[in-house]
């Protein structure tokens, strides 16, 4: 097996997410043959070399890249385990892929619902979260009244919350229950759709993610999971705004 970086040979093995081994190499937790790691971009050759995080031994047998696609249901958390008990993303899977080390891309709040991807793939994860790639995001929204015209340009021009302000979104109206618009941005702040919508006086009473990047939710059922085609896949690789 020929030499890769060390940030895309731990990320394919399943060891952990792209920011999670970024956030081990920049603290200097990560050793090669003894020495500490300076660039995530340091060739390692997963036969011949040893790779250690905090001393620790890490086998790098690169496990199959899987990609599911998720409607993620209303209860469930968007995260790996959880300390007080709720249930995850992880736990819904079914019993063949819960052995396979995957990660969500994205997240989603407890009581949101739509689609999650997971996978064990670092580099797909980086194209459809950093905010430089700008990947779209698109939400079905149900509000208990409507926004008046200067709201729903206020929505497109941005929206100045306590960590700044939000980028320019696409706001349509929906005719049809029980959503009453579509929003669509590119960026993945916390909570930011119903923060968007609450600093102008309105609580959203449902809220559900219909697509990511090229990726769309479709007909999949709430709490249905399904793995993506290759095609799907190779798109979702391609189609990125750099």
């Amino acid at each position: 097996m020929s030499s890769q970086s060390i940030i895309k040979l731990l990320t394919s093995s399943g060891i952990g997410s792209r920011r999670y081994i970024t956030a081990i190499i920049k603290r200097g937790g990560i050793a090669v043959n003894g020495a500490i790691v300076q660039s995530f971009n340091e060739p390692v050759d997963p036969v011949k070399d040893v790779i250690t995080i905090d001393g620790k031994y890490i086998s790098v047998t690169a496990e199959p890249l899987i990609y599911l696609m998720i409607n993620k249901p209303k209860g469930v958390i968007s995260s790996t385990s959880d300390k007080r008990g709720a249930k995850t993303v992880i736990d819904i899977l079914p019993e063949k892929y819960r052995q396979i080390r995957l990660y969500p891309v994205g997240r989603l709040d407890k009581d949101s619902t739509g689609l999650i991807i997971l996978t064990n793939d670092g580099d797909l994860t980086l194209w459809l979260t950093h905010p430089r790639f700008e990947q779209e995001k698109e939400y079905l929204v149900r509000i208990g009244q409507n926004l008046n015209p200067e709201d729903k340009i206020k929505l497109e021009k941005g929206i100045h919350l306590e960590d700044g302000k939000t980028s320019l979104a696409k706001v349509k109206v929906l005719k049809y229950p029980p959503f009453s618009y579509s929003v669509t941005i590119h960026e993945g702040k916390k909570r930011q759709i119903r923060r968007m919508f609450a600093a102008l006086g309105h609580n959203v009473l449902e809220l559900k993610r219909i697509r990511l990047g090229s990726l769309r939710l479709g007909k999949l059922s709430e709490g249905e999971i399904r793995e993506l085609t290759r095609r799907q896949v190779q798109t979702l690789k391609r189609v990125r705004r750099i």
